[in-house]
């Protein structure tokens, strides 16, 4: 059986043009009218950073006792409190920058007066 070149090229232009077009079937991220499913996998990981950070403040001896609260969104780390010194605020900050999936870590700490 013999095989006709036209149909060959034909056929090859037809998977090519398949494999392009499916490509541009993906939804563009940021565009308003994301699912409500996209947004809430969105807060689940907050929720797992904001863990995460909260664990790690727990456990550090140096901040025994310190009331650091603790806000994520979309990765990005707010730590809110009053401290005894300095050294607590730094060793929270670089204790918070250290926990799985945060991001940026925003210093909203300060020191008791």
């Amino acid at each position: 059986m013999k095989t006709c070149p036209r149909f060959l090229m034909c056929c090859t232009a037809l998977v090519a043009v398949t494999a392009v077009l499916g490509g541009c079937n993906k939804p563009a991220a940021g565009i308003a009218g994301t699912s409500a499913a996209s947004q809430a996998g969105a807060n689940v990981a907050d929720i797992d950073v904001t863990t995460n950070v909260k664990t790690a403040l727990l456990q550090d001896p140096a901040l025994k006792g310190a009331d650091i609260r603790v806000e994520t969104t979309k990765g990005d780390v707010r730590l809110i409190g009053v401290l005894d010194s300095q050294s607590q605020i730094d060793e929270a900050i670089k204790v918070a920058r250290a926990a799985d999936g945060a991001h940026t870590i925003h210093d909203e700490l300060t020191v008791k007066k």
